[in-house]
Parts: structure tokens; C-alpha cells; sequence
């Protein structure tokens, strides 16, 4: 059943592109979709990242609210309570929150179908106060951003590196997939997932992203999902964080696994914040964690970077898992080769698509 219901968002997903490749003005959800009601307004490539925020709110799966083939029909009472907890959380914000999304189906739920009305009670006599603060002084953002740029080698060795082929695999779902990434300086990038039937392509050309699957037409990226693949994309990210935020602050200091991090926080105008978390003692980075604005809330998208290895003077992480609220998957390199001719026809999206 999982499966089906995931084949049923793939073709919600396959749709909304057809929509967006046909089309340069975006639709609302009510021109592209059946008896749309609390939703009415959003942009239509906004309304599967909603839904796929209350799947993940609710820790539920599509088929909980919707009849399968039929996710118009409202024959299921838990999709006209969805819509009235949407109305309720609108008002809320509106009212409490000065139209702020403050309140959100995770506020509650946190990953079940009811809402929590009391706290846990405690499972061990083990007091779980908060992590103290390393000693010394905390350093700046510029100085976090320094260190970081010269664990990896140093601007110039950095900026050296014109192209980068990447070898490996994607371990997702228990299975294991060849993949192969071309970038190309400043900031065209370009990967291709080999599957049983077929590739599955995600690509930037410089200006704007696209994703493509064998015998499907490829479709332009949604704008939230292009501004993911510029960051992606950037060659040379490590010496341009400091121009590609407005703003950068620090954080409160984590421990991810036995690593102790310090944090920073990037602020653009319009967008979501990027959280980026950095090995206290290498300066090297360890996570970041960006977030996608739907309807309903943010959508999380969670990259640790590990395995760090110098190729050509450069340190590149060996190992990438990205994790999102519906499903994670690892990157595992086993083969870079840097500064090779990499034509810029490679990276653009097929023609009549």
C-alpha cells in the first residue's frame, strides 16, 4: 500500500510539472486540482509540499485522508477534519500571532495522528539538563567561515578547481544505485541517478533547475526547489557564504553525534533561514539544514557532510546523507576527478521538453 501511495504522489508531482512546462504565469491549486477549498489561492507547486507537510506532521501516509485514484472525493472524515484544523491554525496565527505561521500541524501532533494534551512522564531518573557551553570565547561568523574555508584547503586551492566529476552511489530504501555528479564553475551542476528503468536527472544551468526522468518529459523546477539547486550548484560556496546571505549570526553551539559544533545561522530577504553546523575543532562543515515554505509550514531538508577526504589540495566529503520529513538517502563517493572539460551544453535541459 505505501508503494501505491507513493506512485500516486509521483504522478501528482508528474502533473504539476506538465502544468509548469506548459505555462509561465503559476496557476492556483483550483486550476490544476478537484475541489480545492481551505488551499484556495496557494500556487499549485506549493500544494504537494503541503501535503507532504501534514504527512509528516501527522506521520501518516496520503492514503490516510485521500481515497486512492480519487483524492478530490471527500468520502474520508479525517481530510474534512484536515481542513478544518487548516482553517483553525489560520485563525489562530491571524488572531494570536499577528498572521505570523506560528502555529502549525507539528505544534500538536509531532508525528501522530492525535494531538499530545500532556507531557511525557520521565523514563529514567536521569535528569536531562541542557549541555553546557564549551569555554573560551565564542567566535564570530567570520571567524567560524575563515577557519572553515582554510580546512578545506584555502580560497586559492579552492578556487583552482574548475570542474569536478563525482563517482559513487545512493543508498536509499535498502537498495544501491550508481550516480554520477558533473559541476562546472561558477555554478552549473548536474546529477544523474542510474535505476533498473532508466536515469533520473536533477540539474542546474546557471540560471535555473530542471529535473528529468527516461521517458518523461523534463520539467522546470519549482522556485523553491531552483534556489536549492543554486546553493547546490556553487562551486565555490565556501568562499561566497559571506555574499550569499544578507546576514549572518551566530548560533547556540551543538553536539552532533560526538562531534561538538558551533553554529550559523544565514538570513536572506523573502527566503528561510540556512542553518550550517561546523566541527568546533576541524572548522570543517558538518550539517546544514535548509527549510522550504509551504501553505501550512516549513518543510525541512537535513545534509550532514562526512568522511571528509583532500583530492588535489581540497578536502571533499566522502559521504552526504539527506534526510527530509518523507524519506532520507546517502551519497557515498568512491571516485572524483577534478578539472576536466565539461561542455555547458551538458547541464541544460533538453530541447522541445
Amino acid at each position: 500500500m505505501k508503494t501505491q501511495v507513493r506512485l500516486a504522489c509521483v504522478a501528482i508531482a508528474v502533473v504539476l510539472g506538465q502544468v509548469q512546462a506548459q505555462t509561465a504565469e503559476p496557476k492556483k491549486a483550483e486550476e490544476v486540482y478537484k475541489n480545492i477549498t481551505e488551499l484556495k489561492g496557494t500556487p499549485a507547486d506549493q500544494l504537494l509540499p503541503a501535503m507532504q507537510f501534514i504527512s509528516a506532521s501527522l506521520g501518516v501516509q496520503c492514503s490516510f485522508c485521500h481515497v486512492q485514484g480519487k483524492n478530490e472525493a471527500d468520502d474520508k472524515k479525517a481530510k474534512l477534519d484536515a481542513r478544518e484544523m487548516i482553517a483553525m491554525t489560520n485563525a489562530m496565527n491571524k488572531t494570536h500571532f499577528k498572521g505570523q505561521r506560528e502555529l502549525t500541524c507539528n505544534s500538536c501532533h509531532h508525528g501522530a495522528t492525535h494531538p499530545a494534551s500532556m507531557p511525557p512522564v520521565q523514563t529514567s531518573d536521569e535528569v536531562h539538563a541542557e549541555a553546557p557551553r564549551p569555554s573560551g570565547p565564542t567566535p564570530t561568523a567570520e571567524q567560524i567561515l575563515d577557519k572553515y574555508v582554510e580546512a578545506l584547503g584555502g580560497e586559492q586551492a579552492i578556487q583552482k578547481v574548475t570542474s569536478r566529476v563525482i563517482k559513487g552511489v545512493i543508498l536509499a530504501g535498502g537498495q544501491e544505485s550508481p550516480i554520477e555528479i558533473t559541476a562546472k564553475a561558477p555554478n552549473k551542476r548536474i546529477s544523474a541517478m542510474t535505476m533498473p528503468n532508466g536515469q533520473s536527472l536533477t540539474a542546474f544551468d546557471g540560471t535555473s533547475g530542471w529535473l528529468g526522468n527516461t521517458g518523461r518529459p523534463a520539467r522546470v523546477m519549482s522556485a523553491a526547489e531552483s534556489d536549492a539547486a543554486r546553493m547546490d550548484a556553487e562551486m565555490y560556496m565556501a568562499v561566497k557564504i559571506k555574499s550569499f546571505f544578507e546576514s549572518i549570526r551566530p548560533g547556540r553551539p551543538e553536539k552532533i553525534g560526538d562531534v561538538a559544533c558551533v553554529a550559523l545561522m544565514g538570513m536572506r530577504p523573502g527566503q528561510p533561514p540556512v542553518r550550517m553546523f561546523f566541527d568546533r575543532g576541524t572548522g570543517l562543515l558538518v550539517r546544514t539544514i535548509r527549510y522550504t515554505e509551504t501553505p501550512l509550514g516549513r518543510n525541512p531538508t537535513q545534509i550532514d557532510y562526512a568522511d571528509y577526504k583532500e583530492v588535489d589540495g581540497v578536502k571533499l566529503p566522502m559521504k552526504w546523507t539527506l534526510a527530509r520529513p518523507n524519506g532520507r538517502f546517502t551519497i557515498q563517493i568512491k571516485e572524483v576527478q577534478q578539472n576536466v572539460p565539461v561542455e555547458d551544453s551538458k547541464f541544460a535541459k533538453p530541447a522541445g521538453e
